[in-house]
């Protein structure tokens, strides 16, 4: 499963989003729209409906665009960082960055679950309730990003085609920290940038307890990269 080897046009950006509640995606869409886009550049809005797991809408996604910077994202994420894609290209400035998330850890436990990692950096306004918003707020990088092992599948912008695991992670759980991890075994990096001034998205996700199959997932994951992972102690 390796780079897609094609010409990738770097006037371009691709929105990639898996759909199963067109209100929610037309939400997203909206703040996608009204985003500012440096001068010469497009934008592609993908969505993706009824795939099969969150990996293979991501291929799906991915082959319709030769848009050099890819956002995959959530249908219930809001982007309202309005100049997201000028402080992404900023970022992929450095070709040893594969993918920038908004929220993640340092450094994988062995559980493979990021949000149980010692030091967690980014932010995330989450409105999971009418009334409520809570800012996930959690350390800031010192520069103006801070390298990761893995970030959440909310946000996940790329500037190389990776092939997600779709033999792997055949459904809607931890597809985001393998790719992560496909990243690093190609020598590239994660990051997550610094949001002090201004956070990037607001993420509206219903309040869940945690699916049956994440276990599932979890024993796949720990088994393909479990020898990857040097957990903090």
């Amino acid at each position: 499963m390796g780079i897609e080897d094609r010409k990738l046009d770097d006037r371009r950006v691709a929105f990639i989003t898996c759909v199963n509640d067109e209100e929610w995606y037309s939400e997203c869409r909206l703040y996608l729209e009204h985003l500012a886009l440096p001068p010469g550049m497009t934008a592609e809005y993908i969505p993706v409906r009824g795939a099969a797991s969150m990996c293979a809408g991501y291929n799906t996604g991915m082959r319709q665009s030769a848009a050099k910077y890819k956002v995959y994202l959530h249908q219930d994420t809001l982007v309202v960082n309005k100049h997201l894609v000028s402080d992404l290209k900023r970022i992929f400035s450095d070709a040893s960055i594969g993918a920038v998330g908004v929220i993640g850890c340092r450094s994988l436990p062995k559980s493979g679950v990021w949000w149980d990692g010692l030091r967690t950096y980014g932010r995330v306004l989450h409105a999971c309730e009418p009334e409520s918003v809570v800012d996930s707020h959690c350390r800031e990088p010192e520069g103006p990003y801070q390298e990761v092992e893995a970030v959440d599948g909310l946000f996940i912008a790329t500037q190389y085609d990776l092939f997600w695991r779709e033999d792997l992670f055949t459904g809607f759980h931890l597809y985001d920290t393998s790719a992560c991890k496909e990243m690093q075994r190609r020598g590239l990096r994660v990051v997550v940038p610094n949001q002090e001034q201004e956070f990037w998205c607001i993420h509206c996700p219903k309040e869940k307890p945690l699916a049956a199959e994440y276990k599932g997932y979890q024993k796949i994951f720990v088994k393909e990269y479990g020898q990857e992972l040097h957990p903090e102690v």
